[in-house]
């Protein structure tokens, strides 16, 4: 069984940061890739950034620049570092990672649970 288990949200203010944490545990075999996504009310859920084992990020045009998203292989953690945050990055913000478990020699979509985040004054 695999768990992916995120933390890190809150309330900030325009301008100000957070960092949010993602942890995948349990029967993991390997992890090709770990993902941030995001929902905003109203709006269907969408790519925020992406990191593979190898360590290559992807970022959609509104966060580049102000997010950085990391990895520590070693603890199947991934990082996701909001700088200069807006209100519009005001969402549900869920990790995702594509595993091989034990029980298996394919490769799963696993999320977590969501943290919110609220950008506002």
């Amino acid at each position: 069984q695999v768990q992916v288990v995120e933390s890190g949200g809150g309330l900030v203010q325009p301008g100000g940061s957070l960092r949010l944490s993602c942890k995948a545990s349990g029967s993991i075999r390997s992890i090709n890739a770990m993902g941030w996504y995001r929902q905003a009310p109203g709006k269907q859920r969408e790519l925020v950034a992406t990191i593979t084992s190898g360590g290559t990020t992807n970022y959609v045009d509104p966060v580049k620049g102000r997010f950085t998203v990391s990895s520590d292989n070693t603890e199947n953690t991934v990082y996701l570092q909001m700088n200069t945050l807006k209100p519009e990055d005001t969402a549900v913000y869920y990790c995702n990672a594509d595993i091989t478990p034990w029980t298996s020699r394919y490769v799963f979509r696993y999320w977590g649970q969501g943290t919110q985040v609220t950008v506002s004054s």
